[in-house]
């Protein structure tokens, strides 16, 4: 991970962007502009979040580790919201490892300082909160669609979810690690991945993703990836329509 001392170049995460620019001048001495790279381990479970980070390109998973070494995915942050939000909750532990899925930029902020401007109740409290919200509805209903759905609704609901994200219908993924974020084998993601392949819904080649039919996925994905799109959506106070369009926002 690089580090460089200019959070005074353009801020792309939503949260950061959304501040007064009172506010955010208050944060500045404590941002350090951070450069993540893929499969970074930013915090693990149940040791402490020692800092906080604004995602801005990067997307990070906050992924369950079994005993038996197994994974699963439980929530994406990007750059919506902030990783390490259970420190807002007063605990400096939780029972996620945040693993950076796409390398890009960041803000980092050490977790002391965090908290004590979350605690001044200003506008940056109230966004933290709202994305808890988001986060919360995020995390629930993931949980339902990896119980209720088949794997190929889930792989569906799962790219669409990272192509809103990354703002792209291209982005890179080996199969391996979509079946750790799945929590499922990885012969079914092969699988999967070449049935839409063969509807001409995606192309898929040496771990590059092309979602070549947006409208044919969303028919196959579940149910799942339009309700947390849409809560998403009301949170925002925009049309779900849009979020897919959505570029980062600047300072």
């Amino acid at each position: 991970m690089s580090v460089s001392n200019q959070p005074h170049l353009p801020i792309e995460n939503q949260i950061l962007a959304a501040l007064s620019e009172a506010e955010y001048q208050r944060l500045v001495p404590y941002l350090e502009r951070v450069e993540l790279s893929v499969k970074q381990i930013l915090y693990k479970a149940n040791e402490p979040i020692t800092h906080v980070y604004f995602p801005h390109q990067a997307i990070v998973s906050l992924i369950c580790i079994q005993k038996d070494g197994s994974t699963i995915e439980a929530g994406i942050v990007s750059n919506d919201g902030m990783v390490g939000i259970p420190v807002i909750w007063g605990s400096n532990t939780t029972n996620t490892t945040a693993f950076v899925q796409i390398a890009g930029s960041s803000m980092m902020m050490k977790t002391g300082l965090l908290q004590a401007e979350f605690n001044r109740g200003g506008k940056l409290q109230s966004l933290l909160l709202g994305y808890t919200h988001e986060l919360f509805t995020q995390v629930t209903q993931t949980l339902a669609c990896n119980s209720l759905h088949t794997i190929e609704r889930r792989l569906a609901r799962w790219l669409l979810f990272i192509a809103d994200r990354v703002q792209s219908d291209t982005f890179v993924l080996t199969q391996e690690y979509i079946a750790k974020m799945l929590g499922c084998r990885r012969t079914s993601v092969t699988e999967v991945a070449g049935r839409l392949s063969r509807a001409g819904v995606i192309s898929y080649k040496r771990g590059a993703i092309v979602i070549l039919n947006r409208s044919g996925l969303e028919d196959i994905s579940c149910e799942c990836y339009f309700m947390i799109k849409g809560e998403y959506a009301r949170l925002l106070g925009v049309p779900s329509s849009m979020l897919s369009k959505m570029g980062a926002g600047g300072r």
